[in-house]
């Protein structure tokens, strides 16, 4: 696929996608979720790639929907209702990433507003600079969220803030969204990316289907009781008896030397 929406770079063991609409202030347009969704289906499937970075540019990571695409023409509403699903890309790329194998560490500089955030937030970490700003705005406008803000907020700061940060839509910095543990690390203005790549590179030294597993029953056991969760871990930990890699660390710890994990 040729991409105009977004850049995609091989790095070391991970891949890096850069929203790349400056002139609408890497707002995503259907496109550009098009773009993303097949750079993510083609890192999926590569070894090569242990982890997924997304960036945007100095000014904004993302400032959500590009709005020129909210237009509908005259009794086509209920046409747009039944394709949020299955046809609108847009809604597709927050789906998929919630569901995505691989670590996604979102690297944020200036504005992560709307959908930018919710993009930030459907992903595993978050890395900001210092001078980065989130929020929720679309309340504003008459809007609500729509790529699962108002789930994925409230799993990591509780319903209360999260309801403040909606129905204000006021803007968070860094420094407070770390606090709120919405953000893993704040770095220097302009030193988000180096230090996801640093985050990249610790994660991608390890057991691929390791990262992988743990990934799946963290995930899966937010929404479930303790008992279950508990079940959740202790199957799916037993899968990895039959990881050539389990064998490697292993036979490498005994060696004391690093181990050579293929994902296997």
């Amino acid at each position: 696929m040729d991409y105009t929406d977004i850049t995609v770079e091989h790095v070391e063991h991970w891949l890096e996608i850069g929203i790349n609409r400056p002139d609408k202030m890497n707002a995503l347009r259907e496109r550009t979720a098009e773009e993303i969704l097949n750079a993510l289906e083609t890192a999926e499937h590569d070894r090569q790639v242990r982890t997924v970075i997304f960036t945007g540019s100095a000014k904004a990571f993302c400032t959500g929907i590009d709005t020129s695409e909210f237009q509908l023409k005259e009794n086509e509403y209920f046409d747009f209702f039944r394709k949020r699903k299955r046809n609108r890309k847009v809604n597709q790329l927050f789906r998929e990433i919630s569901q995505y194998t691989k670590p996604v560490i979102s690297a944020v500089e200036g504005l992560a507003l709307g959908g930018g955030f919710e993009l930030a937030l459907v992903g595993d970490l978050i890395v900001a600079g210092a001078e980065a700003q989130f929020a929720l705005p679309e309340v504003r406008l008459g809007l609500m969220p729509g790529g699962g803000g108002t789930q994925t907020l409230a799993r990591l700061v509780g319903p209360s803030i999260t309801k403040e940060l909606v129905w204000t839509g006021r803007r968070v910095r860094a420094e407070e969204a770390h606090a709120l543990r919405i953000v893993n690390y704040v770095a220097d203005a302009g030193g988000a990316l180096e230090r996801a790549r640093m985050l990249a590179r610790d994660i991608s030294a390890n057991a691929p289907v390791s990262v992988m597993l743990t990934k799946s029953s963290i995930d899966r056991g937010m929404d479930v009781p303790l008992s279950e969760g508990m079940d959740i871990e202790s199957d799916v930990s037993f899968m990895l008896y039959f990881s050539t890699d389990r064998n490697e660390g292993l036979q490498a710890l005994r060696e004391k030397r690093k181990p050579n994990f293929k994902g296997e």
